[in-house]
């Protein structure tokens, strides 16, 4: 057994490219993640054919290293049955886990395949203790929580979750998304890049104004003004360190720690894997101590300044990196004095780092932002009392800040780690053997290869040729052994090694080289196999995905069950008076979001004690004695301590008559089925329900399901028709109206200008560098949604909706006033009318109400990615 596996929480490396996968497991690494050049969360790395996947597996397990294939995006319908070979063939190869984000793509894999190890990715959106339960029944084994989690809740939630067995992976370092991931859209609002498809353009990275305003009656911005920043990107985190807080992690229940970078070099691989490596093994050896050079080589391997994280209580202005987007660098000095005669600049060093030729260097002017002076270094810099003189090409004045972003020396350093991994950073694994050499001569060579989990293969070969009896000097056996454990160009070292020889015999020394070499060989093999499933359970698995393809039958129809149904209307909101302006509109179903306090953030306690359970009354009471069904919509980010108390408020209204919960996450939906078995579900659009696999295999929990937004209408008719012939299924629903959330994050902005949530009547919104709006909205759980910049409007498709057999169609109107909710609502109420008159006359109502609709639009209209769906 590997003696870092019983102290030590995994060590987990970024591999982008078979370079990297090779720097990672020369640093020390226990186990590395990549991605094939398929279905992967991050496209745009150089990534894995499908031969580097199979040689970077056989490389990494001759050195005890496991493999983790991210399949982490949501899976279309037409994709199923290729990913799923694909799983296949990666069970089959021998892959240690795969990650996944796509709940029908697991279901499917856990049937088909039960063989093959699943891991939740953080893309799954896991962020409380029934959302760990719920993926151990899914048959995953392991769950990267959600980033934005401090160690005390991933302390909580391995404790309450401690009987399922279940790994909790988090990230230790690298970058962080500014929203919850599987939860973001706006790259996918923006430009039709899906970060659920693994296509994510960074729009968080790019400059934004944050802009403030008064609303109208409708709730749409009048009179926006910018309020001045010094900051321009307001959405840019810092990139998260864990290094100082290492003691804290393994001393934590957390099973694995994990480093981000696919897209980073092989160098920062190098380094970054290599420190942590060391700063590990000195824990378990009880000798560390944070060391400053240990730190500055974290930061010039990249960083965008350090944050602790939420994982260790960073929030906010602690969290964020507002003035830049990109590589900081390391900081070396500040400019004192610059002689424009000479082109030098006198730095009083603020580290013991002093820049040498070649290295990049940034200088960053104070208060001008975007008019960094970049440049490398020519010449060296020439030692002066209390600093030094730099070469500099353009002035730069007092207070300028200089940076090493780039530095051949540290690269270098990365290279060699690479080529020659330090002996403290391998790890190879032992082998006995026992060697018996008859009187005849012929050789038998046993032992067992241990694997890092302790699984102990064993190893036999009898060599063809044999010892000759010696004429002058025969062989010892201390000769032998020490022949026989020279392991120099393999994985292995050698442990015990017992040599049954009674003397006597020669063999030239190329012989006996040759015999370790072939011993060795095998042994590589045997390994590699080992952990590989045998052929029987991979031809039963092939056999049963054929009879899957086989035995389904062709759709007779486009759209489902309920295409000939009327379409039932739905209206979201947030406020008891918007329930009304819901009821008197004309909706069939109204679901009410309230807001729930929360205790982790400063300003909860703006929020009166019993506000929660009087919005909930006030809510339902407008809904009784109505046509309209009242829902209970719970938020789709609920931590542990925020479930509890809704929980008892849901409880207490389930006694006044509740009967309906939707929920957007499959944790809180555990929750609500396991507490309050009676009361039934609706799904909602954050459960990312993309193929009829995840509609049929969570038919059981709820009595409907609404769609992803980023469907198109194509692949809607083909979900639903897929999913009625697989059986019995929900009903479908579809957001067809309103400003898409594009994003939940843990940040407010507001806070810059020393504000909460703005006054009732006023707004705060972040323009792009292209003029579009994105309002800001901020509820009572401190929490910060962004809405798209234009709003969805689908009034005119709502045929072609009923015809693909949705059941219901849903009218965002939350952080919107009662105005729009009653307005819109009696829009679609006629359209969903109109949808029984003829033809014609039909299209020209739909067409006028499109124009209504428009007119009560925020930012415009767009039909989102229902025409054209999203750009792959």
């Amino acid at each position: 057994m590997n003696p870092r596996a019983r102290t030590l929480p995994e060590l987990l490396a970024p591999a982008g490219s078979p370079e990297a996968l090779r720097a990672a497991i020369a640093a020390g690494a226990d186990a590395v993640y990549l991605s094939g050049k398929r279905f992967g969360a991050r496209k745009y790395a150089a990534n894995f054919s499908d031969k580097e996947i199979e040689e970077a597996v056989r490389y990494a397990h001759s050195y005890g290293i496991c493999v983790y294939v991210t399949v982490n995006t949501l899976i279309h319908d037409r994709e199923l049955d290729g990913v799923l070979e694909y799983l296949s063939w990666l069970w089959s190869i021998g892959v240690d886990a795969v990650l996944v984000q796509d709940a029908g793509l697991a279901a499917l894999a856990r049937e088909f395949l039960p063989g093959l190890t699943l891991h939740a990715s953080t893309q799954m959106t896991i962020h409380n203790s029934d959302g760990v339960r719920w993926a151990a029944e899914q048959g995953l084994s392991r769950v990267v929580l959600a980033r934005e989690l401090s160690l005390y809740e991933v302390e909580q939630i391995a404790e309450e979750t401690r009987d399922t067995g279940t790994g909790l992976e988090v990230f230790a370092h690298g970058a962080l998304c500014y929203g919850y991931s599987g939860q973001c859209l706006l790259s996918s609002v923006i430009g039709g890049r899906s970060g659920n498809r693994g296509m994510c353009a960074q729009p968080c990275r790019k400059p934004y104004a944050l802009v403030q305003g008064e609303t109208d009656a409708y709730g749409r911005p009048e009179n926006l003004k910018e309020v001045a920043q010094k900051e321009k990107y307001l959405l840019s985190p810092k990139d998260l360190c864990t290094y100082n807080h290492l003691p804290e992690l393994v001393k934590s229940p957390v099973a694995s720690l994990k480093i981000e970078g696919r897209m980073k070099s092989p160098e920062y691989v190098a380094m970054v894997v290599s420190t942590y490596r060391r700063a590990l093994d000195a824990i378990a050896a009880g000798t560390w101590e944070p060391s400053r050079e240990d730190y500055r080589d974290l930061l010039m391997a990249f960083n965008r300044e350090f944050t602790d994280g939420y994982l260790f209580g960073d929030r906010y202005g602690k969290l964020m990196g507002r003035d830049a987007p990109d590589n900081r660098g390391l900081a070396v000095g500040r400019v004192e004095r610059y002689d424009r005669k000479s082109k030098t600049a006198f730095v009083r060093p603020s580290c013991l780092v002093t820049p040498v030729p070649g290295d990049g260097l940034l200088i960053t002017l104070p208060g001008e932002a975007g008019r960094d002076l970049g440049f490398a270094l020519n010449a060296a810099a020439k030692p002066s009392p209390r600093g030094y003189l730099l070469p500099v090409p353009a002035p730069v004045p007092e207070g300028a800040l200089v940076y090493i972003t780039s530095s051949p020396g540290f690269d270098a350093r990365a290279r060699r780690i690479i080529a020659k991994p330090p002996a403290d950073l391998l790890r190879p694994l032992p082998a006995d053997m026992e060697i018996t050499i008859s009187s005849s001569g012929s050789v038998a060579i046993d032992g067992p290869v241990t694997r890092p989990d302790g699984t102990t293969i064993p190893v036999s070969y009898q060599p063809d040729r044999a010892l000759e009896p010696a004429t002058t000097r025969p062989l010892t056996a201390g000769q032998l052994e020490e022949q026989f454990r020279k392991t120099g160009g393999t994985p292995f070292v050698v442990g015990e090694c017992t040599i049954h020889y009674d003397g006597g015999l020669f063999a030239p020394m190329a012989l006996l080289n040759d015999m370790r070499r072939e011993f060795f060989r095998r042994a590589g093999e045997l390994l590699d196999a080992s952990y590989r499933p045998s052929p029987e359970d991979i031809g039963k698995a092939r056999k049963a995905l054929q009879a899957r393809v086989s035995g389904r039958s062709p759709h007779t129809r486009r759209g489902g069950r309920n295409g000939a149904d009327r379409l039932r209307l739905a209206v979201i909101t947030d406020i008891p008076d918007q329930v009304r302006g819901a009821r008197d509109g004309g909706a069939d179903t109204i679901l009410f979001e309230p807001a729930v306090p929360s205790e982790r953030h400063t300003c909860a306690g703006r929020v009166p004690d019993g506000f929660l359970r009087m919005q909930i009354r006030e809510a339902m009471d407008a809904c009784r004695n109505t046509r309209a069904r009242f829902v209970l919509k719970l938020p789709r980010i609920l931590h542990d301590g925020e479930l509890e108390k809704i929980l008892a408020e849901i409880t207490e209204a389930e006694r006044e008559g509740l009967a309906f919960c939707m929920s957007e996450n499959p944790g809180i939906s555990h929750t609500v089925a396991r507490t309050i078995p009676g009361m039934a579900l609706l799904g909602g659009a954050g459960l990312n329900i993309f193929n009829h696999a995840a509609a049929t295999r969570s038919a059981p929990r709820y009595r409907l399901l609404t769609l992803s937004s980023e469907l198109s209408r194509n692949e809607i008719a083909e979900l639903i028709a897929s999913s009625v012939g697989s059986g019995d299924v929900p009903d479908f629903a579809l957001i067809v109206q309103g400003s898409s959330e594009a994003l939940v994050t843990e940040d407010c902005i507001p806070r810059l200008v020393r504000q909460c949530r703005g006054d009732k009547g006023r707004i705060f919104a972040l323009r792009d560098d292209t003029g579009r709006v994105f309002p800001l909205h901020e509820a009572a759980d401190c929490r910060t949604r962004i809405a798209n910049a234009a709003e969805l409007c689908l009034i005119d498709m709502l045929k072609e909706i009923r015809d693909a057999g949705i059941a219901e169609i849903i009218v965002d109107a939350r952080f919107r006033p009662p105005a729009y909710t009653a307005a819109m609502t009696r829009l679609y109420r006629e359209a969903v009318d109109a949808l029984g008159e003829p033809g014609a006359p039909r299209d020209v109502k739909l067409r006028d109400l499109k124009e209504r609709a428009k007119a009560l639009s925020l930012g415009g209209i767009t039909a989102g990615h229902f025409i054209r769906g999203l750009k792959e």
